[in-house]
């Protein structure tokens, strides 16, 4: 058999179509000029598939990819057209004269129902080879069969409705079992839940369909030969697998809503179209007597799901007598009707036949039509031959139909990529609106299209639409590039002149009040739009003379706000004597230069609005800028002026921490002349560290002396160092004050001596207290009696230094005793340290011969070696290699140094009669011995053990590998 899907176009197949939309097309002044509107691939492409049967083809089904076809009276094909190589042949395995009837598949592609004109119904699942008679369905002929889309899946179809040719409606469930062919009957239930009658009694079910809408109600469509019923009703949660008998109880007492027309096929069908897998279909075509009923289908309805329905006739050659339909399909926007010889095509918009494919009389007549939901494709059969219908770009003209319609929206959704079609949409929408007086919305729209811009200006001043005609330059507006500048300024400076004319009309009508601030508005949405902020900056002094010239000073300060120009904002509002509104506009924008510019007349009228906004500024204004404008408002030394300038001082230097000099210096002033109590704090708090102090000492000092601030003097002297000075002006104040100060050279003795005595000659000379100069006596450890003594007038008698005397003498005793115990000692010490040296010159080690160094392991005599008092011996050469590197820098270069001279010295002789103390001989003027230079290299190599001493200590956090040598360590491991 040759391969099922080898597809190719039919040569000798004629095609009748309605002409597609080739014409070419030239839009006035639109820029899309001889542009081909379509192609003329034709929206149905009809293809013949390369199979020829062995038997004639009785009945065809495709779904989900899955096509089943009934051969000859006991044969069943199956093709799987994603591998339309590999075909399954079924046998029905019928011996008596049964015929396939019907065949119904379901949504997946996995249970076919095979309905026999013996009323019987065969079942076969796609994953296995044998076909099942359904038992308890045996009796009823098959008409049709309403899928359950919501719980059936490849093993289970969940409850499905079946209907008969007498009328029944029935619910039945099939299930395959997992793991073996059949291990029970296939269907597990088979229930009668309604009749369906016409006038003259039960009719057969035609059709049956299963939808789900909102909030668990489901919708059931069922037809007859000339009526369509609706039942609804909801499957409360949780319950859909119990079936749908609930909602035909429901109808048990009377008839549901139905449809009925007079005449009819003897049959009918009902199609739908679904736009996407596994959603809701969303329109339908009953093909019946009178015509074709089309509709959409609205979930949210409570009753029922049709809507927007109508009936489209058959086309004129089509006489139910002779060539009734057979089939219908639905797609987006058409129905395709199956006549025994050729298909037609109607579009569902306007009713129109605009595709007509006629058959040969060679393939015999045409048997069935249906469309795959999954894929959209539409398969068409007669009992020789396949035909597949591919739907390609339907959508192409329907623009053109509803523009005809003056569904323009509609339209425009269907060629909003292609911009020819658009533009003559727009301006057929535009024309539209304005012959009918919608100014607005026209201007909305021509403003979109490709005319001409002074076609429509002269259109809309022609009718005296003023609004229309702003409307339509905005609009234009907005649509310009911004390399088109010239354009934009031409539009922009028109629609100011617009705007501010017809604010002057309605600004004098009180009754027109809500349309002036209407229109206001408007005006201040286009000068701030961001669109048009640069050609309204770059054109701002044509602005500002349209803005002059009628006089709007509201808008022209607006106008500037806009533009940044703050600086004339505040310039205007200052001239107008509105300050308030001045601070504001500075407050908002925070710019700091006219903060600057503009505070000296501000702080004049509001200076404290003026100084918090100041100090909402924080750390953006530089304060030292602002200390002219704070001199001059605070030249009348008043004092609320001077509180005000004292109020941000002390937010600049506690606040933000200001260390300029000015701002302290200025604060010191104003405290000096108005706050004596906060200047005395305000140093203090500074600190008396001259280098972490931000005034200026020398003016402090010279300013609290011309307001007779001797305190706050004491404390620059202070903080200056001056202290002679300090208790010199300090006496003159308080005598604990000067005392404060005279302690404060700790690490003069001679000068705190000094200021103590200035203060007991005060105390003494001034004051005449002698209480008082005994209490100075005992407050400084550094004066004696005899200090004070001198101060004194003669005529004191000595009971008044008794004590004193006493108690001096008894410091210069105890002065005497401590002296004699630290020279005792001493002594001790000088003799203890003689001895230890005594002893160590007797003290000596041995060392046996098989000794070993503690770092080689070889025999310690064999070279010269060292013996340390911990036990442990080593080579000199083992030790110097063991320290040396652990040795500081400085050290290392010592060491190499005496090593060198040690090498220059001359060698000892070899012969026996070396001289006496030939090491000992000097090697020239100003160069040390050979004994000299290896002492040196003792104490820095056998200053102590290696392995007892500080240099094991510092070596315990260093690694046993040098990092450097890490790589090469390992590598020799490998």
């Amino acid at each position: 058999m040759a391969s099922i899907l080898d597809e190719y176009e039919d040569s000798l197949h004629r095609s009748v179509s309605v002409p597609q939309s080739r014409a070419t097309v030239g839009i006035p002044h639109s820029g899309y000029v001889n542009a081909r509107l379509e192609k003329e691939t034709p929206i149905f492409n009809k293809q013949r598939i390369d199979f020829a049967p062995p038997e004639k083809i009785n009945s065809l089904v495709v779904s989900s990819n899955q096509l089943c076809m009934s051969l000859g009276k006991d044969t069943l094909l199956r093709i799987d057209l994603g591998k339309p190589d590999e075909p399954n042949q079924v046998e029905l395995g019928r011996k008596d004269e049964a015929k396939v009837y019907k065949m119904f598949l379901d949504h997946t592609g996995s249970h076919l129902l095979i309905a026999l004109n013996t009323s019987e119904c065969l079942y076969l699942n796609r994953s296995v080879q044998k076909v099942r008679a359904l038992s308890r369905w045996k009796g009823h002929l098959i008409e049709s069969v309403g899928w359950n889309k919501f719980l059936g899946s490849e093993t289970n179809t969940g409850p499905i409705l079946v209907g008969t040719s007498q009328g029944q409606i029935y619910e039945a469930e099939i299930s395959v079992s997992e793991g073996s062919l059949f291990s029970t009957n296939p269907d597990q239930y088979f229930r009668q839940v309604y009749t369906l009658e016409e006038e003259s009694g039960p009719a057969p079910v035609c059709c049956l369909e299963i939808e789900r809408g909102l909030e668990g109600k489901f919708f059931i469509i069922a037809t007859t030969r000339k009526r369509l019923f609706q039942f609804v009703g909801k499957v409360p949660e949780g319950t859909e697998q119990q079936g749908f008998s609930s909602i035909f109880a429901v109808h048990a007492d009377h008839l549901p809503s139905f449809r009925e027309f007079p005449a009819n096929l003897g049959f009918s069908e009902i199609a739908f179209y679904t736009p996407k897998l596994r959603s809701n279909p969303r329109s339908f075509a009953w093909m019946m007597g009178n015509g074709v009923l089309y509709g959409t289908l609205d979930y949210s309805r409570p009753d029922s799901i049709l809507s927007d329905e109508r009936v489209w006739v058959y086309p004129p050659d089509i006489d139910i007598t002779v060539n009734k339909p057979i089939s219908i399909v639905l797609t987006q926007f058409h129905f395709l009707l199956l006549l025994p010889d050729r298909v037609k095509a109607v579009c569902t918009l306007n009713g129109q036949v605009v595709f007509q494919d006629l058959f040969l009389e060679k393939f015999g007549l045409l048997t069935r039509m249906i469309k795959d939901p999954t894929v959209q494709q539409i398969w068409i059969h007669t009992e020789k031959v396949v035909f597949r219908y591919h739907v390609q770009r339907e959508s192409r003209d329907v623009w053109k139909m509803y523009m005809n319609m003056n569904k323009f929206d509609l339209a425009k959704e269907y060629c909003k990529d292609r911009p020819e079609c658009l533009d003559i949409v727009l301006a057929k929408e535009a024309e539209h609106c304005f012959q009918n007086k919608r100014y607005l919305d026209s201007a909305k729209c021509y403003a979109l299209t490709q005319n001409y811009f002074e076609e429509i200006a002269l259109k809309f001043i022609e009718a005296k639409q003023e609004e229309a005609l702003m409307e339509f330059l905005i609009k234009k507006l907005s649509n310009l590039k911004p390399s088109e500048k010239t354009q934009t300024t031409l539009l922009t400076t028109w629609l100011t002149e617009l705007y501010l004319n017809w604010l002057g009309i309605l600004q004098g009508d009180p009754s027109q009040r809500n349309l002036y601030l209407d229109t206001r508005e408007k005006f201040r949405t286009f000068l701030s739009s961001p669109k048009n902020k640069d050609c309204l900056f770059n054109n701002r002094a044509s602005i500002y003379e349209l803005l002059a010239s009628h006089g709007d000073t509201e808008h022209m300060v607006y106008f500037a706000v806009i533009m940044q120009d703050y600086e004339r904002v505040v310039a205007h509002h200052c001239q107008h004597d509105e300050y308030d509104e001045a601070l504001n506009v500075l407050s908002r924008h925070r710019d700091e230069k006219l903060f600057y510019k503009f505070s000296p007349v501000l702080i004049q009228h509001i200076p404290k609005k003026v100084v918090d906004a100041w100090i909402s500024m924080g750390s953006r204004l530089d304060a030292r800028n602002l200390i002219p404008a704070l001199v001059n408002y605070s030249q009348s030394a008043s004092t609320q002026q001077i509180n005000e300038a004292i109020r941000y001082m002390e937010f600049c230097v506690y606040q933000l921490e200001e260390t300029q000099q000015a701002i302290h210096n200025y604060l010191l002033s104003l405290y000096a002349l108005c706050r004596p109590d906060s200047l005395l704090s305000y140093l203090e708090q500074a600190g008396t560290n001259p280098n972490r102090i931000h005034y200026d000492l020398k003016y402090a000092l010279r300013l609290c002396a011309e307001h007779g601030h001797h305190r706050a003097c004491v404390h620059i002297y202070k903080v200056m160092e001056l202290y002679e000075e300090a208790v010199d002006l300090a006496l003159q104040v308080d005598v604990d004050l000067a005392k404060s100060c005279a302690d404060l050279p700790e690490d003069d003795e001679e000068l705190r001596k000094k200021l103590w005595l200035k203060i007991a000659r005060h105390v003494v000379q001034e004051e005449k207290d002698v209480k008082k100069a005994m209490a100075c006596l005992s407050s400084c450890a550094l004066l004696k009696i005899e200090d004070v003594l001198p101060f004194f007038p003669d005529f004191v008698t000595i009971d008044h230094f008794k004590e004193a005397i006493c108690n001096s003498l008894e410091d210069y005793n105890k002065h005497i005793e401590e002296l004699k115990r630290e020279m005792e000692e001493a002594t001790q010490s000088a003799k203890r340290i003689r001895e230890d040296i005594q002893e160590m010159r007797n003290k000596y080690g041995s060392v046996e011969p098989q000794e070993k160094c503690a770092a080689c392991d070889f025999p310690l005599l064999n070279r010269p070696f060292y013996l340390f008092l911990c036990g442990h011996m080593f080579h000199y050469d083992c030790l110097l290699q063991a320290v040396f590197p652990n040795l500081p820098a400085y050290k290392q270069a010592k060491l190499e140094d005496l090593q060198k001279k040690l090498a220059a010295t001359s060698q000892p002789s070899k012969s026996h009669h070396r001289p006496k103390d030939a090491d000992t001989i000097s090697l020239g003027k100003g160069q040390q011995s050979r004994e000299q230079i290896k002492s040196d290299i003792d104490d820095i190599v056998a200053a102590e053990c290696v392995y007892c001493g500080e240099l094991m200590i510092r070596s315990i956090d260093k690694p046993f590998i040098d990092p450097q040598k890490y790589e090469e360590e390992m590598q020799s491991w490998l």
